[in-house]
């Protein structure tokens, strides 16, 4: 085989045979396709596409590219989460012990933010001590003995998806459906999940940005999964504006723990029950949403979500004392209000530059390696279509400086539009798609 002829053939929109795909990502694992060749390759499956034969293939064969990591010793059935990312989306924060406290095992392979979405292992290690580096045999324990445990991605599992990812970033192929599902399933797949829910946000604050679009990666990606072999089931969730009211990294632990007592955004938790009942569903724990849900919600009223929280926290090293006493996290120096100019209705919440504001505080990086400042972030004090009073706070920011906090405010008082007439809010969920 030539690399020449495979890139020749997608160009002309052909498809690739399943040991056509194999010997590709062979090469590409072995360093003996060079990039200008694999770069044009990308570019022609963006514009030509791939079927959902060829898809499932490149799916398995990036999984064959490394290691399957096989946790059924310890827990026998799986029930993997993967969110495609948003704005104050701290979901496994909360979804990881619920689940667990409810006992199913969760083992979650996260990774850390980049551009305007955080990174569920910088706010884990926003509390003192987290230790996210773990070998699979502490992993193996973790989760014998607590029955969770979230850890960093390693170069080990589908090592071939990072390096057609490094070549997608910087050569504008990202937006590729069958690139960007192949990517995703391959590593929760190789992390060795019998199941997975997958949190697809839709919205202005998304990767994709309507329902249409969402949907159609979200069916792509169960598709991919079910002829693997695996459960998967997609919840479509909104993301035109931030999830929950806290956007930054120990602020966002902060509300974590107040939704696991019970207390969290409405938005916010309605969402962590709906991934969490779904899981559980997966985890034939229940076989309805209502039953799973009333489980859910027993187990937070009894206090056994915090308390799973607090064990997984020491378990990984981490200061559990955070889970009564949040005031130990990490907080910034400067606090300040955004207030409203006017009375009016909150018609806009722009997801995406809240998410850059917050980035620019020092909550997030534009470069894969830049330090994250796990104090400085956003609390968004409104929704959608909410009534507000002249002088009432919108956001509150906290900074490193005075300095900080005037740009913030200028940029957030675009971010928030306001109204005369009241609108509706978006919903929490747009639909939840069973395989």
């Amino acid at each position: 085989m030539r690399m020449v002829d495979l890139i020749a053939a997608k160009r002309d929109g052909d498809t690739h045979s399943t040991k056509e795909l194999e010997w590709l990502i062979d090469g590409v694992q072995r360093d003996q396709v060079p990039d200008y060749q694999l770069a044009a390759w990308l570019m022609a499956v963006l514009w030509r596409g791939m079927s959902e034969r060829e898809a499932t293939d490149l799916t398995r064969a990036l999984i064959r590219s490394g290691q399957v990591l096989d946790m059924h010793s310890v827990a026998p059935f799986l029930v993997d989460k993967h969110s495609t990312g948003g704005v104050g989306d701290k979901t496994s924060l909360v979804v990881a012990p619920l689940v667990a406290a409810a006992g199913l095992p969760v083992v979650k392979m996260s990774g850390r933010g980049l551009g305007y979405t955080g990174g569920t292992l910088d706010k884990l290690e926003s509390i003192p001590g987290f230790n996210v580096s773990l070998t699979v045999q502490e992993l193996t324990l973790l989760v014998r003995k607590h029955g969770i445990a979230i850890i960093g991605q390693t170069a080990e599992l589908a090592p071939a998806d990072g390096k057609l990812y490094a070549l997608r970033d910087v050569t504008a192929t990202v937006p590729s459906l069958p690139l960007i599902a192949s990517s995703i399933m391959s590593k929760k797949i190789a992390s060795g999940a019998d199941a997975i829910v997958l949190d697809v946000k839709v919205g202005r604050g998304a990767f994709m940005e309507t329902v249409e679009q969402a949907k159609a990666l979200a069916e792509l990606m169960i598709r991919i999964g079910t002829g693997l072999g695996k459960q998967v089931t997609a919840v479509l969730a909104d993301m035109n504006q931030p999830l929950g009211c806290a956007v930054g990294n120990a602020l966002e632990v902060v509300e974590a723990v107040s939704t696991l007592q019970g207390h969290g955004p409405a938005d916010f938790s309605e969402h962590c029950l709906v991934v969490a009942s779904e899981m559980l569903m997966l985890g034939r724990l229940a076989d309805t949403p209502d039953k799973a849900r009333h489980i859910l919600l027993d187990i937070i009223s009894r206090g056994q979500a915090l308390d799973k929280f607090a064990e997984w926290i020491a378990a990984q090293q981490g200061d559990a004392r955070i889970a009564e006493q949040p005031g130990l996290l990490p907080r910034a120096p400067v606090i300040a209000d955004l207030e409203a100019p006017v009375a009016g209705y909150v018609t806009g919440v722009d997801a995406r530059e809240v998410g850059l504001v917050a980035g620019a505080l020092g909550a997030g990086r534009e470069r894969k390696g830049q330090h994250v400042d796990p104090a400085v972030g956003l609390v968004m004090h409104v929704k959608i279509g909410q009534l507000v009073r002249q002088g009432e706070p919108l956001v509150q920011i906290h900074a490193r400086s005075q300095e900080a906090v005037r740009e913030a405010k200028q940029r957030l008082a675009d971010a928030i539009t306001l109204g005369a007439e009241s609108v509706q809010p978006p919903p929490t969920i747009y639909a939840v798609i069973r395989g």
